[in-house]
């Protein structure tokens, strides 16, 4: 039984509707990438299973849970957190804020979490007391991440998370989704850099005009003419 299935998934925005019949699926410990083109609809398939689009067909579970009448805070309470690609942390809170900020939905901060995240960001721990908005893009990126990961989620999904970075930040930020997903999380993330998230995930879909249009390894797809060709730029 699949994580997360996604099935003949129409979707959009009040009228406007963006997506034609997807399918997805997320498997217990896999990390799948969405890429293709820009308005191609990748945002919103994610955005779908977070409850933030109007669905007008379809079906989205969490196991054997429907989610597509569920809102954002109860699609949390079953185990998904979702970081934006932008506005995603509160800048004028610190780093501690912040990530108390992501368990919100609990009586208490779990202390535990906290320490986790220090563990897997240490520059956070390093910078608690510090206001998230005078933080480096990257930080603030790792603050988000962090938050996400508060209530050590089932299924963690990521939009654009290398968005604005720098090569090697770019690098790093990477590392350490491997190093999130290696320790048990599910990944379902949207990427730009193709070719580096296709070398790194288990699976790959290719979304384009809002449809389903590849979907197999990572390294397959890298290395499927038609999909360097039209998508990763040759």
């Amino acid at each position: 039984m699949s994580l997360l299935s996604i099935s003949d998934l129409d979707a959009g925005y009040g009228d406007l509707e963006v997506l034609n019949d997807v399918d997805l699926t997320v498997d217990e410990g896999e990390y799948v990438a969405i890429v293709g083109p820009n308005g191609a609809g990748k945002s919103t398939v994610m955005k779908s299973v977070f409850g933030m689009t109007t669905v007008y067909d379809g079906d989205i579970r969490l196991r054997e849970t429907p989610l597509t009448d569920k809102d954002s805070t109860e699609i949390i309470r079953e185990g998904v957190t979702y970081v934006p690609q932008v506005e995603n942390v509160f800048p004028p809170l610190t780093v501690r804020e912040n990530l108390e900020m992501g368990a919100y939905i609990l009586d208490e901060v779990p202390e535990d979490r906290i320490e986790m995240v220090y563990e897997r960001f240490p520059v956070l721990e390093e910078r608690r007391d510090q206001a998230v908005g005078s933080m480096s893009g990257g930080q603030q990126q790792m603050v988000a991440m962090g938050r996400a990961l508060m209530l050590d989620p089932s299924l963690l999904l990521l939009d654009e998370p290398s968005a604005g970075l720098a090569p090697d930040l770019a690098e790093g930020m990477f590392e350490k989704i491997d190093e999130i997903n290696d320790a048990g999380t599910s990944v379902l993330i949207v990427e730009q850099n193709a070719k580096e998230v296709l070398s790194r995930c288990d699976r790959g879909y290719v979304i384009a005009q809002g449809e389903n249009r590849f979907v197999d390894d990572g390294e397959t797809l890298l290395n499927t003419e038609t999909v360097r060709k039209e998508f990763l730029g040759g």
